[in-house]
């Protein structure tokens, strides 16, 4: 059965492999070194041979009638049908039993000091497999959809580039105007926010740290570049007073809000960051008191709660909030 699981697991990384718009016509080498690299971690040949994306490709093209064929020109494979992926087959008995291997191995560690922090998306995981399972099940529940993944085919290469000490150097498109520029940044961080990712990096033109979100980014390449420019950066206090993916570094504000009874039961249950204390509670009201930077987040949070928030201070929120509203009405 192990035997089955990797084959099963090598198809949807091949299928990515020849997808990848940003390297097209992938080599049987290039194939090779990517599932080995995601399944093992290494791309020495020592796991996964030539041979075996040779047969698991020809069973692809065999059982899931993948168009796959092979560019003499490029040097590489393609699909004669570009829009072909594996994700939209149906999955089998098999994915299941391979899913629901993986989902009950990644449980056992949920509680482990280095995966603590995704512990709910393991959670997510085992929740959609058990449904999954349940044919019937499926009429019943419905699952949060995550909206936007664009980007994640570069986590890997960034992630080298930041272990590495490497410059990154992409195209970005601009969110207002849609125009492409470049940038050659020295890569620092990696944030998921509210499922999108997002790079944390240092640019030495602008001699600032700059945010790009992943989904914009195209055309990324690793530098062979050093970024050997000592940085003073750590990322647990660049965010210690962030709401949000907006930068960190402005000093933070003592925030003071009341809050009516039934948001109150919300915001307490949810807060909007770690610092959030109840400060006073009375019959009609409570006051919360969060260390915080004025961040866009922390305005659209608060504004999502309508006429149910205060801002009692600062006043430069308070007023911010007021001429938002104001354009609401």
């Amino acid at each position: 059965m192990p035997h089955i699981k990797n084959a099963l697991l090598r198809y949807r990384i091949i299928d990515k492999c020849i997808r990848n718009k940003y390297n097209p016509f992938p080599s049987k080498q290039d194939i090779r070194e990517m599932c080995e690299e995601e399944l093992f971690g290494s791309v020495d040949g020592e796991h996964i041979c030539n041979s075996t994306i040779e047969k698991d490709m020809f069973a692809m093209k065999e059982e899931h009638d993948a168009p796959i064929r092979y560019s003499k020109r490029e040097k590489g494979y393609y699909y004669e049908d570009p829009n072909f992926t594996m994700n939209d087959i149906p999955l089998t008995d098999n994915d299941m039993e391979a899913i629901s291997f993986a989902a009950k191995t990644l449980m056992q560690f949920k509680n482990v000091e280095l995966f603590r922090q995704f512990g709910s998306a393991i959670d997510k995981i085992v929740d959609h497999v058990a449904v999954s399972q349940d044919g019937d099940a499926q009429q019943f529940v419905q699952f949060e959809a995550a909206m936007a993944d664009g980007g994640n085919e570069y986590l890997t290469s960034i992630l080298e580039a930041i272990k590495l000490k490497r410059y990154l150097d992409f195209d970005y498109a601009s969110f207002v105007s849609g125009e492409l520029k470049p940038r050659h940044v020295i890569p620092l961080l990696l944030k998921q926010y509210r499922n999108r990712w997002y790079l944390i990096s240092f640019d030495d033109s602008k001699n600032d740290y700059i945010t790009y979100a992943l989904d914009r980014i195209e055309e990324l390449k690793v530098s062979k570049e050093s970024a050997s420019k000592p940085i003073d950066f750590n990322p647990d206090n660049y965010f210690k007073h962030a709401v949000g993916i907006t930068s960190g570094n402005s000093t933070p504000e003592d925030v003071i809000l009341k809050v009516g009874i039934v948001a109150a039961k919300y915001l307490d249950s949810l807060p909007i960051h770690p610092s959030q204390k109840v400060k006073e509670m009375h019959d009609d009201h409570f006051v919360f008191s969060l260390r915080v930077s004025i961040t866009e987040e922390l305005i659209r949070e608060i504004l999502s709660y309508g006429g149910e928030i205060k801002v009692l201070q600062p006043e430069t929120l308070r007023v911010e909030i007021r001429n938002r509203a104001k354009k609401m009405l």
